[in-house]
């Protein structure tokens, strides 16, 4: 699984942050990026909760 973020429709929410710093983290500009190239399996979950808790759904979820 990879994670994807739309940079450029994030709001800088942090709730992808909050929810999984150990894929999603703040870029210089303040914008949420995903940090790595694949998510490990136990944080699949976290991933998915930060997807489907993103106010203007700009994660996306590849396998």
């Amino acid at each position: 699984m990879k994670a994807v973020v739309d940079k450029g429709g994030c709001i800088s929410c942090g709730v992808c942050v909050d929810t999984c710093p150990e894929v999603f983290q703040f870029d210089g500009d303040g914008v949420a990026e995903a940090i790595v190239d694949a998510v490990p399996a136990e944080l699949e979950g976290a991933v998915e909760e930060s997807r489907d808790a993103c106010p203007v759904s700009v994660i996306s979820i590849e396998n």
